[in-house]
């Protein structure tokens, strides 16, 4: 592997794990170990290693969701491979992560919201008109109104002041977000669908945990 991929996947997990202020560039040489002057000839500072990590892991979410939309056979599994996909990401995932990249690294950031309120909003809104096609959800909600609130959703679990992690887990508290968001949305069929899809996948993850 290139020295300059091996430096984004260290850094990518010391940020995940650790958030990304704690993690200094004299870390990442170490943990790698190589040089500074070496970690300095593929990145010209930390601003940039953090860039070109967003960037990446942002591209790889980005098709790794589109596969979990294609591989559902109805709206409703749609939302449950998401579950899955956001319970393998987030659980060793440090809660400081989003707070440090917006506090530190504001342009990265604004990439971030692009891709969260372009691409991630795109798929909400394509799961919601699916779902009211389908006969899962019911015909009468307000699709923009509702593809901008689960959105936000979204990051409500990384809020420390609502969600201290001394007392609240990241990913429980997404899924339980999402569960009852899904609930409202159902009609008596889709309700049955979420049930099954509930009992079937018990040992993924446990809400009530």
């Amino acid at each position: 592997m290139e020295t300059k991929q091996r430096i984004i996947q260290e850094a990518t997990v010391l940020y995940l794990r650790l958030g990304i202020r704690s993690v200094s560039m004299d870390d990442i040489s170490t943990q790698l170990g190589i040089s500074k002057k070496t970690l300095y000839q593929h990145f010209e500072d930390k601003d940039q290693l953090v860039d070109v990590v967003l960037q990446e892991r942002v591209k790889n979410m980005q098709a790794e969701t589109l596969q979990t939309v294609d591989s559902a056979t109805n709206a409703i599994e749609e939302i449950f491979n998401t579950m899955d996909m956001m319970v393998k990401h987030s659980r060793n995932m440090n809660p400081m992560v989003l707070f440090d990249l917006q506090k530190y690294h504001f342009l990265s950031f604004q990439k971030f919201l692009a891709y969260k309120n372009d691409f991630l909003l795109k798929i909400i809104s394509n799961n919601l008109k699916k779902g009211v096609e389908e006969g899962f959800y019911r015909s009468d909600i307000n699709i923009d109104i509702l593809a901008k609130f689960r959105l936000e959703t979204l990051m409500i679990g990384f809020n420390m002041d609502a969600f201290p992690t001394e007392k609240y887990n990241v990913t429980e508290v997404s899924l339980v977000i999402i569960e009852n968001f899904l609930y409202g949305l159902a009609t008596e069929k889709g309700f049955n669908m979420i049930e099954t899809y509930k009992n079937n996948r018990k040992s993924n993850y446990n809400i009530n945990q």
